[in-house]
Protein backbone atom coordinates (compact mmCIF):
# COMPACT_ATOMS: atom_id res chain seq x y z
CA UNK A 1 0.00 0.00 0.00
CA UNK A 2 1.43 3.74 -0.91
CA UNK A 3 1.46 4.98 2.53
CA UNK A 4 2.27 8.10 0.92
CA UNK A 5 -1.62 8.96 -0.39
CA UNK A 6 -3.49 10.67 1.85
CA UNK A 7 -5.44 8.07 4.16
CA UNK A 8 -8.25 9.59 4.29
CA UNK A 9 -12.10 8.21 5.11
CA UNK A 10 -14.87 10.09 4.37
CA UNK A 11 -18.57 9.40 3.61
CA UNK A 12 -21.31 11.64 3.33
CA UNK A 13 -23.64 9.65 0.85
CA UNK A 14 -24.23 6.78 -0.94
CA UNK A 15 -24.30 8.60 -4.37
CA UNK A 16 -21.03 10.79 -4.14
CA UNK A 17 -18.32 10.03 -6.41
CA UNK A 18 -16.93 6.94 -5.14
CA UNK A 19 -12.79 7.29 -4.62
CA UNK A 20 -11.74 4.86 -1.95
CA UNK A 21 -13.21 1.55 -1.54
CA UNK A 22 -12.70 -1.65 0.20
CA UNK A 23 -13.33 -4.82 -1.73
CA UNK A 24 -12.38 -8.56 -1.35
CA UNK A 25 -11.87 -10.84 -4.61
CA UNK A 26 -12.97 -14.27 -4.36
CA UNK A 27 -10.55 -16.75 -2.93
CA UNK A 28 -10.48 -20.40 -2.73
CA UNK A 29 -12.91 -20.43 0.34
CA UNK A 30 -15.90 -19.86 -2.34
CA UNK A 31 -14.48 -22.81 -4.52
CA UNK A 32 -15.37 -25.47 -1.35
CA UNK A 33 -18.63 -24.78 -0.07
CA UNK A 34 -20.02 -28.37 -0.59
CA UNK A 35 -24.30 -28.60 -0.73
CA UNK A 36 -24.39 -29.70 2.50
CA UNK A 37 -22.89 -26.48 4.31
CA UNK A 38 -23.94 -23.78 1.47
CA UNK A 39 -26.95 -22.39 3.40
CA UNK A 40 -25.17 -22.59 6.92
CA UNK A 41 -22.29 -20.81 5.00
CA UNK A 42 -24.87 -18.31 4.00
CA UNK A 43 -25.01 -19.43 0.03
CA UNK A 44 -28.32 -20.61 -1.51
CA UNK A 45 -25.81 -23.06 -3.49
CA UNK A 46 -22.09 -23.98 -4.73
CA UNK A 47 -20.68 -21.80 -7.22
CA UNK A 48 -17.98 -22.44 -9.67
CA UNK A 49 -15.20 -20.67 -8.71
CA UNK A 50 -13.59 -19.94 -11.90
CA UNK A 51 -16.40 -18.32 -13.67
CA UNK A 52 -16.96 -16.55 -10.57
CA UNK A 53 -13.59 -14.90 -10.78
CA UNK A 54 -12.70 -14.69 -14.59
CA UNK A 55 -16.44 -14.50 -16.00
CA UNK A 56 -18.04 -11.89 -13.39
CA UNK A 57 -15.84 -10.56 -10.61
CA UNK A 58 -12.70 -9.41 -12.61
CA UNK A 59 -14.71 -7.42 -14.86
CA UNK A 60 -16.25 -5.57 -11.35
CA UNK A 61 -12.58 -4.96 -10.29
CA UNK A 62 -11.66 -3.49 -14.29
CA UNK A 63 -14.41 -1.36 -14.01
CA UNK A 64 -13.53 -0.08 -10.38
CA UNK A 65 -9.88 0.72 -11.58
CA UNK A 66 -11.07 2.73 -14.74
CA UNK A 67 -13.43 4.81 -12.62
CA UNK A 68 -10.87 5.13 -9.35
CA UNK A 69 -7.66 4.45 -10.32
CA UNK A 70 -7.11 4.25 -14.12
CA UNK A 71 -3.47 4.51 -14.32
CA UNK A 72 -3.33 0.91 -13.13
CA UNK A 73 -5.21 -0.63 -15.75
CA UNK A 74 -5.12 2.38 -19.07
CA UNK A 75 -3.70 0.66 -21.61
CA UNK A 76 -3.24 -2.65 -20.52
CA UNK A 77 -6.70 -4.17 -20.62
CA UNK A 78 -5.29 -6.81 -23.54
CA UNK A 79 -2.11 -7.23 -21.40
CA UNK A 80 -4.05 -8.46 -18.62
CA UNK A 81 -6.52 -10.65 -19.78
CA UNK A 82 -4.37 -12.80 -21.85
CA UNK A 83 -4.75 -16.25 -20.82
CA UNK A 84 -1.33 -16.47 -20.44
CA UNK A 85 -0.97 -13.94 -17.81
CA UNK A 86 -2.76 -16.56 -15.22
CA UNK A 87 -4.78 -13.38 -14.04
CA UNK A 88 -1.62 -12.69 -11.56
CA UNK A 89 -3.22 -9.27 -12.06
CA UNK A 90 -6.13 -10.16 -10.05
CA UNK A 91 -4.37 -12.09 -7.79
CA UNK A 92 -3.17 -10.15 -4.08
CA UNK A 93 0.56 -11.65 -3.17
CA UNK A 94 1.30 -12.26 -7.01
CA UNK A 95 4.03 -9.91 -8.65
CA UNK A 96 1.43 -8.64 -11.25
CA UNK A 97 -1.17 -8.09 -8.41
CA UNK A 98 -3.04 -4.38 -9.53
CA UNK A 99 -2.11 -3.26 -5.61
CA UNK A 100 -4.26 -0.19 -5.56
CA UNK A 101 -4.94 2.54 -2.97
CA UNK A 102 -8.16 3.24 -4.26
CA UNK A 103 -9.43 0.38 -5.17
CA UNK A 104 -8.15 -1.45 -1.63
CA UNK A 105 -7.83 -5.41 -1.37
CA UNK A 106 -9.07 -6.64 2.22
CA UNK A 107 -6.48 -9.82 2.11
CA UNK A 108 -3.53 -7.57 1.30
CA UNK A 109 -4.47 -5.43 4.48
CA UNK A 110 -4.15 -8.51 5.98
CA UNK A 111 -0.81 -9.65 5.26
CA UNK A 112 0.16 -6.20 5.84
CA UNK A 113 -0.37 -6.32 9.81
CA UNK A 114 0.51 -9.53 10.14
CA UNK A 115 3.96 -8.30 9.44
CA UNK A 116 3.87 -7.13 12.47
CA UNK A 117 5.02 -10.11 15.03
CA UNK A 118 2.92 -9.05 18.20
CA UNK A 119 -0.18 -8.61 16.21
CA UNK A 120 0.51 -12.08 13.94
CA UNK A 121 0.68 -13.84 17.83
CA UNK A 122 -2.77 -12.24 19.05
CA UNK A 123 -4.72 -12.92 15.47
CA UNK A 124 -3.23 -16.29 15.57
CA UNK A 125 -4.36 -16.81 18.87
CA UNK A 126 -7.46 -15.30 18.23
CA UNK A 127 -8.82 -17.62 15.63
CA UNK A 128 -7.83 -20.69 16.92
CA UNK A 129 -9.82 -19.83 20.10
CA UNK A 130 -13.20 -19.10 17.88
CA UNK A 131 -12.55 -22.08 16.12
CA UNK A 132 -11.33 -24.76 18.64
CA UNK A 133 -7.49 -25.51 17.26
CA UNK A 134 -5.65 -27.22 18.69
CA UNK A 135 -2.00 -25.83 20.58
CA UNK A 136 0.08 -27.73 18.28
CA UNK A 137 -2.14 -26.05 15.02
CA UNK A 138 -1.76 -22.51 17.20
CA UNK A 139 1.95 -23.26 16.97
CA UNK A 140 2.00 -24.49 13.24
CA UNK A 141 -0.03 -21.39 12.10
CA UNK A 142 2.61 -19.30 13.75
CA UNK A 143 5.32 -20.48 11.45
CA UNK A 144 3.24 -19.39 8.11
CA UNK A 145 4.73 -16.31 6.03
CA UNK A 146 2.26 -13.12 6.38
CA UNK A 147 0.74 -14.25 2.86
CA UNK A 148 0.22 -17.97 4.08
CA UNK A 149 -1.49 -17.13 6.82
CA UNK A 150 -4.03 -14.54 5.26
CA UNK A 151 -5.14 -17.33 2.54
CA UNK A 152 -5.36 -20.04 5.06
CA UNK A 153 -7.58 -17.38 7.47
CA UNK A 154 -10.14 -16.52 4.89
CA UNK A 155 -9.74 -20.54 2.77
CA UNK A 156 -9.16 -22.29 5.52
CA UNK A 157 -6.35 -24.18 3.95
CA UNK A 158 -2.88 -23.95 3.74
CA UNK A 159 -2.22 -26.45 1.00
CA UNK A 160 -5.95 -26.42 -0.86
CA UNK A 161 -6.51 -29.74 0.87
CA UNK A 162 -5.53 -30.12 4.16
CA UNK A 163 -8.29 -27.95 5.94
CA UNK A 164 -7.16 -26.56 9.22
CA UNK A 165 -10.83 -24.88 9.72
CA UNK A 166 -13.78 -23.81 7.45
CA UNK A 167 -13.76 -21.07 4.72
CA UNK A 168 -15.21 -18.15 4.69
CA UNK A 169 -16.87 -17.39 1.48
CA UNK A 170 -19.01 -14.63 2.67
CA UNK A 171 -15.91 -12.19 3.03
CA UNK A 172 -16.15 -11.20 -0.59
CA UNK A 173 -19.44 -8.97 1.11
CA UNK A 174 -16.99 -6.66 2.81
CA UNK A 175 -19.86 -4.03 3.11
CA UNK A 176 -21.18 -5.98 6.38
CA UNK A 177 -17.90 -5.83 8.13
CA UNK A 178 -18.13 -2.04 8.46
CA UNK A 179 -19.82 0.98 7.62
CA UNK A 180 -17.86 4.38 7.02
CA UNK A 181 -20.57 7.23 8.61
CA UNK A 182 -18.94 10.50 8.06
CA UNK A 183 -15.12 10.04 9.44
CA UNK A 184 -16.38 7.18 11.69
CA UNK A 185 -16.14 3.50 11.26
CA UNK A 186 -18.78 1.30 12.91
CA UNK A 187 -17.92 -1.83 12.88
CA UNK A 188 -20.95 -5.01 12.18
CA UNK A 189 -21.44 -7.59 14.84
CA UNK A 190 -22.64 -10.47 13.03
CA UNK A 191 -25.78 -12.65 13.68
CA UNK A 192 -24.17 -16.00 11.86
CA UNK A 193 -21.48 -17.89 13.10
CA UNK A 194 -20.35 -18.44 9.98
CA UNK A 195 -19.36 -14.61 10.11
CA UNK A 196 -17.19 -14.67 13.26
CA UNK A 197 -14.03 -14.83 11.99
CA UNK A 198 -14.91 -11.93 9.69
CA UNK A 199 -15.69 -9.77 12.00
CA UNK A 200 -12.55 -10.73 13.74
CA UNK A 201 -10.12 -10.07 11.06
CA UNK A 202 -11.87 -6.97 10.04
CA UNK A 203 -11.31 -5.58 14.11
CA UNK A 204 -7.34 -6.22 13.62
CA UNK A 205 -7.05 -4.84 10.37
CA UNK A 206 -9.16 -1.39 11.36
CA UNK A 207 -7.41 -1.02 14.63
CA UNK A 208 -3.84 -1.82 13.35
CA UNK A 209 -3.86 -1.07 9.70
CA UNK A 210 -1.62 2.24 8.65
CA UNK A 211 -4.60 3.52 6.28
CA UNK A 212 -6.77 3.73 9.41
CA UNK A 213 -4.21 5.24 11.48
CA UNK A 214 -5.60 8.39 12.04
CA UNK A 215 -9.18 6.94 13.03
CA UNK A 216 -8.47 4.98 16.13
CA UNK A 217 -10.30 6.87 18.06
CA UNK A 218 -13.45 7.19 15.75
CA UNK A 219 -13.87 3.32 15.26
CA UNK A 220 -17.57 2.37 16.84
CA UNK A 221 -18.10 -1.09 18.53
CA UNK A 222 -21.61 -2.49 19.86
CA UNK A 223 -21.63 -4.09 22.88
CA UNK A 224 -23.44 -7.10 24.01
CA UNK A 225 -25.83 -6.80 26.78
CA UNK A 226 -24.98 -7.64 30.28
CA UNK A 227 -27.60 -10.25 30.37
CA UNK A 228 -26.88 -11.73 26.63
CA UNK A 229 -25.04 -15.24 28.03
CA UNK A 230 -28.74 -15.85 29.57
CA UNK A 231 -30.41 -15.32 26.84
CA UNK A 232 -31.76 -18.07 24.82
CA UNK A 233 -30.45 -18.88 22.14
CA UNK A 234 -33.74 -18.77 19.87
CA UNK A 235 -33.98 -14.75 21.57
CA UNK A 236 -32.22 -13.11 17.78
CA UNK A 237 -34.43 -9.76 19.25
CA UNK A 238 -32.88 -9.54 22.63
CA UNK A 239 -29.08 -10.24 20.59
CA UNK A 240 -27.19 -7.04 19.97
CA UNK A 241 -26.16 -8.27 15.92
CA UNK A 242 -25.55 -5.66 12.97
CA UNK A 243 -24.33 -5.95 9.42
CA UNK A 244 -23.67 -3.71 7.16
CA UNK A 245 -25.68 -4.10 4.80
CA UNK A 246 -28.54 -2.57 7.26
CA UNK A 247 -26.76 0.75 7.10
CA UNK A 248 -27.26 3.46 4.52
CA UNK A 249 -25.35 7.21 5.10
CA UNK A 250 -27.86 9.01 3.11
CA UNK A 251 -26.92 12.17 3.98
CA UNK A 252 -23.87 14.09 6.18
CA UNK A 253 -26.80 14.22 9.07
CA UNK A 254 -28.60 11.03 8.36
CA UNK A 255 -28.15 7.64 8.81
CA UNK A 256 -30.32 4.61 8.00
CA UNK A 257 -30.40 1.42 9.93
CA UNK A 258 -32.33 -1.65 9.41
CA UNK A 259 -33.73 -4.02 12.04
CA UNK A 260 -33.92 -7.31 9.77
CA UNK A 261 -33.09 -10.89 9.61
CA UNK A 262 -29.43 -10.22 10.54
CA UNK A 263 -29.42 -6.86 12.42
CA UNK A 264 -31.65 -6.92 15.67
CA UNK A 265 -33.34 -3.98 17.07
CA UNK A 266 -31.65 -3.31 20.28
CA UNK A 267 -28.24 -3.60 17.86
CA UNK A 268 -29.97 -0.73 15.70
CA UNK A 269 -31.06 1.27 19.10
CA UNK A 270 -27.36 1.13 20.50
CA UNK A 271 -25.62 2.35 16.74
CA UNK A 272 -27.87 5.01 16.55
CA UNK A 273 -27.39 6.08 20.47
CA UNK A 274 -23.33 5.86 19.93
CA UNK A 275 -23.71 7.73 16.54
CA UNK A 276 -25.23 10.39 18.63
CA UNK A 277 -23.48 10.73 21.38
CA UNK A 278 -20.14 10.79 19.43
CA UNK A 279 -22.02 13.79 17.34
CA UNK A 280 -21.24 11.84 13.72
CA UNK A 281 -25.13 12.45 12.84
CA UNK A 282 -28.17 14.35 14.10
CA UNK A 283 -31.19 12.16 12.46
CA UNK A 284 -31.38 8.67 12.26
CA UNK A 285 -34.40 6.17 10.44
CA UNK A 286 -34.77 2.44 11.73
CA UNK A 287 -36.19 0.39 8.75
CA UNK A 288 -37.76 -2.81 10.28
CA UNK A 289 -38.48 -4.85 7.40
CA UNK A 290 -39.87 -8.44 7.56
CA UNK A 291 -36.98 -10.79 9.01
CA UNK A 292 -36.82 -12.90 6.06
CA UNK A 293 -34.19 -14.84 3.87
CA UNK A 294 -35.81 -13.02 0.63
CA UNK A 295 -35.01 -9.50 2.53
CA UNK A 296 -31.73 -10.04 4.48
CA UNK A 297 -30.57 -6.88 4.87
CA UNK A 298 -32.15 -3.12 3.60
CA UNK A 299 -29.93 -3.17 0.75
CA UNK A 300 -31.69 -6.01 -0.53
CA UNK A 301 -34.95 -4.45 -1.07
CA UNK A 302 -33.60 -0.89 -1.72
CA UNK A 303 -30.57 1.10 -3.00
CA UNK A 304 -29.84 4.65 -3.65
CA UNK A 305 -29.35 5.64 -7.69
CA UNK A 306 -29.22 9.20 -7.62
CA UNK A 307 -29.95 12.36 -5.21
CA UNK A 308 -33.42 11.65 -6.72
CA UNK A 309 -33.92 8.59 -7.75
CA UNK A 310 -33.93 4.84 -5.96
CA UNK A 311 -34.73 1.41 -6.37
CA UNK A 312 -37.05 -0.67 -4.50
CA UNK A 313 -39.06 -3.51 -4.03
CA UNK A 314 -42.87 -2.67 -4.99
CA UNK A 315 -43.80 -4.88 -1.76
CA UNK A 316 -43.00 -1.41 0.51
CA UNK A 317 -44.71 0.79 -1.91
CA UNK A 318 -47.95 3.05 -1.22
CA UNK A 319 -50.17 1.62 -3.35
CA UNK A 320 -48.95 -2.21 -2.16
CA UNK A 321 -49.14 -1.47 1.31
CA UNK A 322 -52.58 0.05 1.40
CA UNK A 323 -53.47 -2.87 -0.46
CA UNK A 324 -54.81 -1.33 -3.87
CA UNK A 325 -53.07 -3.62 -5.99
CA UNK A 326 -55.51 -4.76 -8.52
CA UNK A 327 -53.72 -8.30 -8.62
CA UNK A 328 -55.84 -9.74 -6.02
CA UNK A 329 -53.77 -13.34 -6.13
CA UNK A 330 -51.07 -11.12 -6.01
CA UNK A 331 -52.01 -8.87 -3.38
CA UNK A 332 -53.02 -12.33 -1.34
CA UNK A 333 -49.93 -13.51 -1.41
CA UNK A 334 -48.31 -9.98 -0.21
CA UNK A 335 -50.74 -9.72 2.60
CA UNK A 336 -49.92 -13.27 4.09
CA UNK A 337 -46.18 -12.21 3.51
CA UNK A 338 -46.34 -9.26 5.78
CA UNK A 339 -49.00 -10.14 7.82
CA UNK A 340 -46.86 -11.42 11.22
CA UNK A 341 -43.99 -9.28 10.23
CA UNK A 342 -45.09 -6.07 8.77
CA UNK A 343 -42.79 -3.22 7.84
CA UNK A 344 -42.16 -0.51 10.22
CA UNK A 345 -40.35 3.08 10.05
CA UNK A 346 -39.17 5.30 12.40
CA UNK A 347 -36.67 8.27 12.34
CA UNK A 348 -35.16 10.28 15.44
CA UNK A 349 -33.61 13.20 15.64
CA UNK A 350 -31.09 13.63 17.97
CA UNK A 351 -32.41 16.64 19.63
CA UNK A 352 -36.61 15.47 20.07
CA UNK A 353 -35.60 11.58 20.48
CA UNK A 354 -38.88 11.30 22.54
CA UNK A 355 -41.11 12.19 19.54
CA UNK A 356 -39.93 10.14 16.36
CA UNK A 357 -41.92 10.44 13.30
CA UNK A 358 -43.24 7.57 11.58
CA UNK A 359 -43.30 6.89 8.10
CA UNK A 360 -46.08 4.39 6.02
CA UNK A 361 -44.29 3.58 3.54
CA UNK A 362 -40.99 2.81 2.26
CA UNK A 363 -41.60 5.03 -1.13
CA UNK A 364 -42.47 8.12 2.01
CA UNK A 365 -39.04 7.60 3.26
CA UNK A 366 -37.32 7.87 0.45
CA UNK A 367 -39.04 10.63 -1.10
CA UNK A 368 -38.38 12.16 2.12
CA UNK A 369 -35.20 11.99 2.01
CA UNK A 370 -34.53 13.53 -1.45
CA UNK A 371 -36.73 16.23 -0.32
CA UNK A 372 -35.31 17.26 2.97
CA UNK A 373 -31.88 15.94 3.07
CA UNK A 374 -30.81 16.40 -0.08
CA UNK A 375 -32.72 19.38 -1.74
CA UNK A 376 -34.58 17.97 -4.80
CA UNK A 377 -38.32 18.94 -5.48
CA UNK A 378 -40.71 16.25 -4.40
CA UNK A 379 -42.12 16.17 -8.22
CA UNK A 380 -38.54 15.12 -9.58
CA UNK A 381 -37.82 11.92 -7.32
CA UNK A 382 -38.32 8.93 -9.23
CA UNK A 383 -38.68 5.35 -7.95
CA UNK A 384 -37.57 2.55 -10.12
CA UNK A 385 -39.23 -1.22 -8.87
CA UNK A 386 -37.55 -4.70 -8.98
CA UNK A 387 -38.89 -6.44 -11.73
CA UNK A 388 -40.93 -3.15 -12.82
CA UNK A 389 -43.56 -4.26 -10.74
CA UNK A 390 -44.93 -7.13 -12.77
CA UNK A 391 -45.31 -10.32 -10.70
CA UNK A 392 -43.53 -12.80 -10.10
CA UNK A 393 -40.59 -11.39 -11.88
CA UNK A 394 -40.39 -8.61 -8.85
CA UNK A 395 -39.96 -11.31 -6.32
CA UNK A 396 -37.71 -13.30 -8.86
CA UNK A 397 -35.39 -10.66 -9.66
CA UNK A 398 -35.38 -9.10 -5.95
CA UNK A 399 -34.36 -12.67 -4.95
CA UNK A 400 -31.10 -11.72 -7.73
CA UNK A 401 -29.90 -8.34 -6.28
CA UNK A 402 -31.76 -5.78 -8.72
CA UNK A 403 -32.30 -3.66 -5.94
CA UNK A 404 -28.59 -3.96 -4.52
CA UNK A 405 -27.70 -1.79 -6.86
CA UNK A 406 -23.43 0.36 -6.15
CA UNK A 407 -23.34 4.11 -7.44
CA UNK A 408 -19.46 4.85 -8.52
CA UNK A 409 -21.03 8.78 -8.54
CA UNK A 410 -24.30 10.25 -9.24
CA UNK A 411 -26.95 8.76 -11.52
CA UNK A 412 -23.76 5.67 -12.43
CA UNK A 413 -24.86 2.05 -10.81
CA UNK A 414 -23.49 -1.54 -11.46
CA UNK A 415 -26.49 -3.99 -11.31
CA UNK A 416 -26.61 -7.83 -12.56
CA UNK A 417 -27.47 -8.73 -16.21
CA UNK A 418 -29.93 -11.03 -15.44
CA UNK A 419 -32.79 -8.98 -13.93
CA UNK A 420 -34.22 -7.87 -17.31
CA UNK A 421 -37.62 -6.24 -15.80
CA UNK A 422 -35.33 -3.74 -13.49
CA UNK A 423 -33.31 -2.78 -17.16
CA UNK A 424 -36.67 -2.50 -18.73
CA UNK A 425 -37.58 0.39 -16.16
CA UNK A 426 -34.14 1.54 -15.78
CA UNK A 427 -34.48 2.56 -19.42
CA UNK A 428 -38.40 4.22 -19.19
CA UNK A 429 -37.21 6.25 -16.24
CA UNK A 430 -34.75 7.59 -18.73
CA UNK A 431 -31.32 5.28 -18.09
CA UNK A 432 -28.82 4.33 -20.66
CA UNK A 433 -28.08 1.06 -20.24
CA UNK A 434 -24.63 -0.41 -21.26
CA UNK A 435 -23.18 -3.94 -21.45
CA UNK A 436 -19.96 -3.42 -19.13
CA UNK A 437 -17.86 -5.49 -21.99
CA UNK A 438 -18.77 -3.06 -24.16
CA UNK A 439 -18.32 -0.29 -21.63
CA UNK A 440 -14.47 -1.15 -20.93
CA UNK A 441 -13.97 -1.28 -24.77
CA UNK A 442 -14.56 2.17 -25.21
CA UNK A 443 -12.73 3.37 -22.04
CA UNK A 444 -9.47 1.75 -22.88
CA UNK A 445 -9.98 2.86 -26.53
CA UNK A 446 -10.52 6.78 -25.31
CA UNK A 447 -14.34 6.68 -26.96
CA UNK A 448 -15.27 7.40 -23.81
CA UNK A 449 -14.43 9.07 -20.17
CA UNK A 450 -15.33 7.96 -16.68
CA UNK A 451 -16.37 11.15 -15.60
CA UNK A 452 -18.68 11.78 -18.50
CA UNK A 453 -21.22 9.04 -17.80
CA UNK A 454 -24.89 10.32 -16.72
CA UNK A 455 -27.79 8.31 -15.74
CA UNK A 456 -26.35 5.14 -16.51
CA UNK A 457 -27.13 1.14 -15.56
CA UNK A 458 -24.09 -0.97 -15.94
CA UNK A 459 -24.81 -4.45 -16.51
CA UNK A 460 -22.80 -7.10 -15.35
CA UNK A 461 -22.42 -10.67 -15.87
CA UNK A 462 -23.89 -12.37 -12.57
CA UNK A 463 -24.68 -16.42 -13.52
CA UNK A 464 -23.16 -17.68 -10.75
CA UNK A 465 -22.57 -14.11 -8.38
CA UNK A 466 -26.29 -14.14 -7.81
CA UNK A 467 -26.12 -17.71 -6.30
CA UNK A 468 -24.07 -16.12 -3.17
CA UNK A 469 -27.15 -13.60 -2.61
CA UNK A 470 -25.50 -10.16 -2.40
CA UNK A 471 -25.25 -7.60 -5.11
CA UNK A 472 -22.62 -5.11 -5.75
CA UNK A 473 -23.49 -2.65 -3.26
CA UNK A 474 -22.57 -6.05 -0.53
CA UNK A 475 -19.54 -5.99 -2.55
CA UNK A 476 -18.32 -2.74 -1.51
CA UNK A 477 -17.14 -1.08 1.74
CA UNK A 478 -16.49 2.93 -0.04
CA UNK A 479 -13.63 4.26 2.46
CA UNK A 480 -14.25 7.98 0.59
CA UNK A 481 -16.75 9.39 -1.43
CA UNK A 482 -17.13 13.17 -2.64
CA UNK A 483 -19.53 15.06 -1.07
Amino acid sequence: MDMAVENRIHVTSETGKLRRVLVHSPDSGLGKVVPSKAQDWLFEDIVHLDTIRRNEYDYYIKLLLYFLDEEKIKGRLAEIDDPASNRGFYKPGHGDFYRSDKVVELQVLLTEILENPSIKSQLVASVCAIEACSYDIQQKMMGYAPATLARVFFSGTYNETEFIFPPIPNFIFTRDIGIVVNDYILLNKPKKEARKREALIAKYIFHHHPIFSGYKDRIIELTDTQHHFLLPKDSATERVTLEGGDVMVVSKEHVLIGVSERTSRVAAAQAITKLFEHGVVSKATIVKIPSKRDYMHIDTVFTQVKKNVWVMLGDFSRERLKGLQVDEVHRALRIQTHKADRLEIIQFEKNNIANPRRFESLEDLLVDISVSDLGCSAADVRIILSGNNEFPYDAREQWTDSCNLLAIQDGVVLGYDRNDRTTAAFREAGFDVVDVNTLLADLEAGRLSADRLVDTLVLMPSAELSRARGGFHCMSMPLLRDE
